[in-house]
């Protein structure tokens, strides 16, 4: 039997997010300047410092040179007669910071974590019959190592139930019994009453598989007290279950109707997955029965140039080009991840570990969550376990990221508080906590006499060889001791000098790669194919972010010397292997040829005009070169090129003459390098496998004028405040090689039922602002992203290089139980 779920009636939780305003924070004795009294129209989510001036300050790297701010979100809405009696609730899946919740100017709630998921009961504040006003305050100040963005940022739901309605989160999944011949569903639906006697209501359930077929259904009575939550159990068997797996992430539906005789007082879907986690030292970690290495990549939660808005097209892009790129893991840096990246991971298998906090009780920044965590870390907890308990994709809690407690007795204590609350909430999965050895240990390296000035992350950079001294000494062994054995996993921050050693003092020990240098993937990755205690890697990072400004940039010693952070006007961390507008950088490549996911060779150049500079890389540096054989300089030109390849021999032509034959492989990190000349035209690396066999790839040298391109990654995008348009902008040749070299200054117009939600380039230290409507090219690309306003075509025209070129979008209303998330 199929279910048509376009003839459910609409769900009770729609879409809040549009029709706010937001302006800046005014207190309530202050005086208004000008420009604050005029709010602006938004729709979420929102970032409201995306489009902040960016200054020059002293520590202004860490945010990317972007001020904090306190920002005001109001929205009005009319609350119909019919609603007196009802549950009103609307459900906030991230604000930051501080946020602070009024109803018709009454405090209705507040919540210290810019993270986490909070429901707000509305009904006691609510005027019915009459427009009502929700006011939202937020604010960033110190308090975040990186960009953090302010305000609203993630999607906010309204719910509109009976009396007797679902607690917020109120359906959690777990598929306690799997074989292949069954799959059991153990459904756990929480209700609460909001009304003044106890009421029993009927709970159906629902499973549907991906076709949308009725494979499992149950129903069953439940008394609901006034005073207290009820939670309903029902196990529902699916014959022959199809698994989650990443290659084949099946999902199953489960449709939830609480129902009072014929009335459905509220319906919820829920999508969950039939999959099995196995760990063990001998085998690693199994998914399905099968060890599964992970290719994994840190992630931090903004989006380039939509800043830390959370829309959820901008998270399912994210996670589809992370995926093509070569990896099957991310994990959360620092901090739990949005429900729209979460659902993108489960539709197209990606495995995650989801982080809680980057700090616990002690600071990193002025005024971070460390302030707080005392008295709201168990709800937030909670909140995070909440919204993960269903996602198959989640594999794995990090508990923390780099915390200095974990190197002492107390510090211990709290990891073991934090892991037994998640162990009580949630026991199907796994928990890590990213230790880095320098920082479980800093007070006493202090104590000792060694330099930190500039902080950790300067010293880790400045150290090098030395950091492995310091990793594997007794004092971090016996400091660390207590911490891992709270874990189910041991988390290595830059730990990898570890790896053998654990191996033998702590033979039941596993271990990840929670956060390493990108540079040393050829190094740990044959460590981990090799070691079954070893089970992945996680570099820093898979996608290029706002902040911690340069840190993976390559200087050159006439520069004079190396901070950890660039100065102004430098934007992006720059150590990501994808940019911020998504477009793979080389060490992608190097990497997915490490993974033994490409047998091609890639081919990367170094700019000539660095050819006799000696460069002086980060700890997070890969290379300055690019894939481009495009260059301003004279044939003849001294240049470097690398060639990437597993095939153990490489020979370099630049057209059809060789310019060398140099061994690559496993055994030579994987590169080779060729000094040469350049010369207008193409140059191809051809790679020898031991076989015979041989693999080709090269750059040509575009010609003639270039011509203005746009590539939209959909022309038809769904009426929603969910949905986008990314149109990449690039200046080609008539064969489609991209002119790489100079700048270009870009305007765009966009008409019709959309806006310009956002326009960049990769640049890491451009001065371009992600609101305008004109932008520089970078590398001959830029990126605009397009956001509906309602139904219809929405048309982007660009103009530059001297020419002018458009593209349409169609916005089409979405089917009715997606009508649910249309714009208001």
């Amino acid at each position: 039997m199929t279910k048509d779920l376009t003839a459910y009636r609409q769900p009770t939780r729609v879409s809040f997010n549009g029709g706010w305003c937001v302006r800046p924070k005014i207190g309530f004795f202050s005086e208004l300047r000008p420009g604050q009294a005029t709010p602006e129209s938004v729709c979420l989510p929102h970032d409201a410092l995306v489009g902040a001036a960016r200054v020059r300050s002293d520590n202004g790297s860490n945010t990317g040179y972007v001020p904090g701010g306190a920002f005001a979100y109001s929205k009005e809405f009319d609350v119909p007669p019919e609603w007196n009696g009802r549950h009103v609730a609307v459900d906030f899946e991230g604000v930051y910071r501080d946020a602070m919740i009024f109803v018709n100017d009454d405090f209705a709630a507040q919540r210290p974590y810019g993270y986490s998921g909070f429901r707000v009961d509305m009904t006691p504040y609510l005027r019915f019959g009459e427009r009502n006003v929700i006011r939202v305050e937020a604010r960033a100040h110190e308090d975040s190592r990186w960009y953090s963005g302010a305000g609203i940022y993630r999607d906010v739901w309204l719910t509109v139930a009976g009396a007797v309605h679902l607690d917020y989160a109120g359906v959690q999944i777990t598929t306690p019994h799997l074989d292949a011949d069954l799959g059991v569903a153990a459904v756990a639906t929480t209700l609460l009453n909001s009304g003044a006697r106890p009421r029993t209501v009927r709970v159906r359930v629902e499973i549907l598989n991906q076709e949308r077929a009725l494979v499992a259904q149950s129903e069953a009575p439940v008394t609901v007290l006034p005073t207290e939550p009820a939670v309903l159990r029902q196990r529902l068997t699916v014959s022959s279950p199809l698994l989650w797996d990443v290659n084949d992430p099946n999902l199953y539906t489960a449709v939830t109707h609480v129902l009072d005789g014929d009335d459905e007082l509220e319906l919820s879907t829920t999508a969950f997955g039939f999959r099995t986690l196995q760990l063990d030292t001998a085998h690693g970690l199994r998914l399905n029965g099968r060890t599964l290495k992970l290719r994994g990549a840190c992630v931090h939660h903004d989006n380039g140039p939509l800043g830390a808005a959370t829309i959820r097209r901008a998270e399912e892009r994210r996670i589809e080009l992370l995926k093509k790129a070569g990896f099957n893991a991310i994990r959360s840096s620092h901090n739990p991840l949005s429900s729209a990246m979460l659902d993108a991971c489960d539709r197209l298998g990606l495995l995650v570990i989801d982080e809680a906090f980057d700090v616990w009780t002690e600071s990193k920044s002025s005024f971070d969550y460390s302030l707080r965590f005392a008295d709201w870390w168990e709800r937030d907890v909670e909140a995070m376990v909440l919204k993960d308990g269903n996602h198959p994709s989640v594999i794995m809690y990090s508990i923390g990221n780099e915390i200095p407690e974990t190197g002492n007795a107390l510090g211990a204590a709290w990891g073991r508080r934090i892991a037994e609350k998640i162990r009580q909430l949630d026991p199907t999965r796994f928990i890590t906590n990213g230790l880095n050895p320098m920082v479980s240990v800093i007070h006493r390296l202090k104590e000792a006499g060694r330099n930190m000035e500039g902080g950790i992350n300067s010293a880790m950079n400045q150290m090098g060889d030395m950091m492995k001294d310091i990793a594997t000494s007794g004092l971090v062994t016996d400091s660390t001791e207590e911490s891992f054995a709270v874990l189910d996993v041991a988390g290595l921050n830059y730990g990898e000098s570890r790896y053998e050693l654990d191996r033998e003092l702590f033979p039941n020990r596993l271990i990840v790669g929670t956060e390493t240098f990108p540079a040393k993937i050829k190094d740990n990755w044959a460590a981990i194919e090799q070691h079954p205690h070893l089970i992945g890697d996680f570099t820093w990072t898979g996608w290029d972010y706002l902040g911690e400004a340069g840190i993976g940039r390559v200087n050159y010693a006439d520069e004079g010397p190396q901070s950890f952070g660039a100065p102004f006007p430098w934007r992006t961390a720059w150590c990501g292997d994808i940019d911020i507008t998504g477009h793979r950088r080389p060490v992608s490549y190097f990497r997915e040829i490490v993974f033994g996911l490409r047998t091609e060779p890639y081919i990367a150049v170094h700019p000539p005009e660095n050819f006799t500079r000696e460069a002086r890389p980060t700890q997070w540096s890969f290379s300055d070169a690019l894939a481009t054989w495009d260059w301003n300089v004279t044939e003849g030109t001294p240049i470097l090129v690398e060639v990437y390849s597993a095939a153990p021999e490489v020979e370099l032509q630049i057209n059809g003459e060789s310019a060398g034959v140099r061994p690559a492989g496993p055994g030579n990190g994987f590169k080779a390098t060729f000094e040469t000349e350049f010369a207008v035209g193409e140059v191809t690396a051809i790679a020898r496998n031991a076989d015979g066999s041989q693999e080709r790839w090269s750059l040509s040298t575009p010609e003639g004028v270039p011509t203005l391109r746009v590539r939209t990654d959909r022309t038809n995008i769904e009426a929603t405040d969910g949905d986008l348009a990314y149109v990449e902008i690039t200046l080609e040749d008539e064969e489609g090689r991209t002119f790489r070299q100079g700048t270009e200054r870009l305007s765009v117009v966009v008409e019709g039922e959309g806006v310009l939600q956002g326009i960049g380039n990769g640049n890491p230290q451009t001065q371009d602002s992600f609101r305008s409507n004109f932008c520089n090219t970078h590398e001959g690309r830029a990126l605009a992203v397009l956001r509906p306003t309602g139904p219809g075509e929405i048309i982007m025209t660009v103009s530059g290089a001297g020419q002018s070129t458009a593209t349409t979008v169609t916005a089409i209303s979405p089917a009715p139980l997606a009508a649910a998330v249309a714009l208001s």
